[in-house]
C-alpha cells in the first residue's frame, strides 16, 4: 500500500509549484530539447537546431517566468499574453513553413511532457501532490494547445488563400498575339471570384495596350453550366463597355449541346470552334491578311 507523505522542504518553507518550475527552468528546457529531438518527424529541412533551441528557450523563459499564485491556473488572464503571443508567432511560421498540423502539436505536446516529467522528480515521495499539480499543468498546455491549433489553421487559411490568389493569377494571362487582338485562355472551372479576376486583367489590358478585340477560350473549361454561361456573358458586356468586341472560342460539341439544352442565349456573341478560328476572324474584322510566304531559293 502506498503512504502518502507530506510535501517535500520546499512547499514546508512555503514555496509553490510555480516556484519549483522557475527553479527548473534549465532543466525543462533541456528535458523538452531532448524530446523534440528524438521524435523522428522532426523537420531539420525546415528548421535548423539552433533556431529550434532559440524558439524553445524563449517560450520556456516567457511561461516559466510569468507563473504565479495569482495566474497559475487562470490563462486567460492578461499576464499569459506574452506566452501566447510568443506560441502564436511560433505556430504563424510554422504554418507558413510548411509544417504539418502533428509537427506543430508535437512542439507543444513535447513541453507538457517534459513539465510533467520535472514535476515527477520533485514529486516522486507525494502522489497527492504530483496528481493535483500535474492536473494543473495539464489543463494549462491543453488551453495552451487549443491556441497553438487554432492559431496554425489561420496561419494554414492565409497560406492557401494567397496561393490561390497567386495561382488564378497566373492562370488568367492576358496575351497579345497581334496588335489591336488579345487572347485570354481561361482553364478550369470559372466561378465568381475567377470571373471578376478575369475581367479585371481584361479590362485592364484592354486599357494599356488599346485593343480593340478579346479572345476568350475556354477549351480547358470543363464544363459549361448556366452559372458558368453567365459568366462569361458578364465578361462579354464589360468588354463591350470598354470598345472592345469579344469573341468566344473552343466551343466544342458538348458544350454547344449543353448549352442549347439550358436554353441559353449566345445569339449575339461571336463563338467559334477554335482560337485558330476566332484569330481568322479577328483578322478579318480587322482587314488584316496574313499569307505564306514561299522560300527562294538561291
Amino acid at each position: 500500500m502506498c503512504r502518502l507523505i507530506n510535501y517535500p522542504a520546499y512547499f514546508n518553507q512555503g514555496q509553490k509549484i510555480y516556484q519549483l518550475l522557475q527553479k527548473q527552468k534549465k532543466t525543462i528546457l533541456e528535458l523538452w530539447m531532448k524530446n523534440q529531438l528524438a521524435d523522428e518527424g522532426l523537420r531539420e529541412d525546415l528548421i535548423s537546431n539552433d533556431e529550434l533551441r532559440s524558439q524553445s528557450e524563449e517560450l520556456v523563459n516567457s511561461l516559466v517566468g510569468n507563473l504565479s499564485s495569482e495566474n497559475f491556473s487562470n490563462i486567460d488572464s492578461e499576464e499569459w499574453s506574452p506566452v501566447i503571443e510568443i506560441l502564436g508567432g511560433i505556430a504563424i511560421t510554422r504554418a507558413r513553413q510548411g509544417f504539418s498540423p502533428r509537427e506543430t502539436g508535437n512542439f507543444i505536446f513535447s513541453l507538457k511532457e517534459a513539465l510533467l516529467d520535472v514535476l515527477q522528480q520533485e514529486l516522486a515521495g507525494n502522489l497527492q501532490a504530483l496528481f493535483t499539480e500535474s492536473l494543473k499543468i495539464n489543463r494549462i498546455m491543453d488551453n495552451l494547445s487549443v491556441i497553438t491549433f487554432e492559431t496554425f489553421i489561420k496561419g494554414r487559411e492565409e497560406v492557401i488563400l494567397r496561393q490561390t490568389d497567386e495561382i488564378a493569377e497566373i492562370s488568367t494571362p492576358v496575351i497579345r498575339i497581334w496588335n489591336g487582338i488579345l487572347a485570354l485562355p481561361i482553364i478550369g472551372t470559372l466561378d465568381s471570384a475567377r470571373t471578376q479576376i478575369v475581367m479585371e486583367n481584361l479590362l485592364q489590358e484592354i486599357v494599356e495596350t488599346g485593343s480593340s478585340i478579346a479572345i476568350l477560350d475556354i477549351s480547358g473549361v470543363p464544363a459549361v453550366d448556366s452559372l458558368v454561361a453567365q459568366h462569361l456573358i458578364k465578361t462579354v458586356s464589360a468588354t463591350r463597355l470598354m470598345g472592345a468586341e469579344c469573341i468566344i472560342s473552343g466551343i466544342r460539341p458538348e458544350i454547344a449541346q449543353t448549352v442549347v439544352h439550358l436554353g441559353i442565349d449566345l445569339s449575339n456573341i461571336i463563338t467559334k470552334a477554335s482560337l485558330a478560328s476566332a484569330l481568322a476572324h479577328a483578322f478579318k474584322v480587322m482587314r488584316l491578311e496574313v499569307r505564306k510566304v514561299a522560300t527562294v531559293q538561291k
